[in-house]
């Protein structure tokens, strides 16, 4: 992903590669994904620290309890990222310099916006609101017995647009600005540091972007993810309302509730998940011979 011209993977080997990079990242970062999920909808009684509320649910409700919903983020993730990966490649080519193959970053990070309505259509939204009404069930009835028993309750109780995306809106646009602001930053630091002769294509270096992109894009898109997980909890509740309720809880401060949990796995996951998928495809070259 964001390779030079000389040495861009094919849409088939980027989408494998993202989709493994996605993979990788949600099974190896999940347990922070479960504490923020619990502080947005809960509170979790005023705790900031993810690894003390991680503890917290290991301890009381065991360990197999952080895992809950975690297949569905896998799977969501594979083929989010798979999705991401080939969608912005594929689009920011359509706006990049035919005589250098770089992009500004106003085109980069407007590329990732539109990747961010792509992802969100197609796979982002439906696991998003499986995972939440997963880990929402966990703590109080106990009814959705796996992600498929879970899809189907809530199929035949609030109907198939209800099911699925409910919380479409806020989803799309936190994706508009995560992707935005994720794919968009990495891309256009790879690009600054290219201007410079750095090396670009070590480990080091791609999880350092990756970090620092994650960053950027929890701080600046936080409130949208809060907004989504108080929409999408088990029971139907709409956008103004939750919005509402977060306000009426903690004012303008709720809207950015689960940050540090959030930077917590965001941070890890930017480094991982840019690792993971530009390494992922130097092995698939090497195995298919491109």
């Amino acid at each position: 992903m964001v390779a030079d011209a000389s040495n861009k993977a094919s849409p088939l080997m980027a989408l494998a590669a993202g989709g493994i990079a996605g993979g990788v990242e949600a099974a190896c970062t999940y347990p922070f994904e479960f504490a923020k999920t619990r502080v947005q909808l809960y509170g979790h009684e005023g705790v900031r620290n993810p690894f003390y509320v991680v503890a917290k649910v290991a301890r009381e409700e065991g360990l197999r309890a952080l895992y809950k919903g975690c297949s569905t983020m896998i799977v969501g993730s594979i083929g989010k990222d798979a999705v991401r990966f080939v969608a912005f490649d594929s689009i920011r080519a359509l706006f990049e310099d035919p005589s250098t193959h770089r992009s500004s970053t106003a085109q980069s990070i407007g590329s990732g916006m539109l990747t961010g309505v792509v992802a969100s259509t197609v796979i982002v939204t439906p696991s998003e609101r499986i995972k939440t009404a997963l880990i929402d069930d966990a703590r109080h009835s106990k009814r959705f017995h796996s992600p498929f028993h879970c899809v189907q309750l809530l199929y035949q109780e609030q109907g198939l647009r209800r099911a699925l995306y409910r919380g479409y809106v806020t989803t799309t646009l936190k994706q508009v600005g995560t992707t935005g602001f994720r794919l968009g930053s990495y891309a256009a630091l790879k690009d600054w540091q290219r201007a410079r002769g750095w090396a670009v294509d070590n480990v080091a270096t791609s999880f350092g972007n990756g970090a620092l992109a994650g960053t950027l894009t929890t701080l600046a898109t936080q409130p949208f993810d809060t907004v989504k997980t108080k929409a999408q909890q088990a029971r139907a509740v709409g956008t103004l309302e939750c919005v509402r309720t977060i306000f009426a809880e903690d004012g303008v401060r709720g809207f950015w509730r689960g940050t540090v949990m959030r930077l917590g796995r965001t941070v890890m996951a930017g480094g991982i998940l840019f690792t993971a998928n530009e390494q992922a495809l130097k092995v698939l070259k090497v195995v298919f011979g491109a």
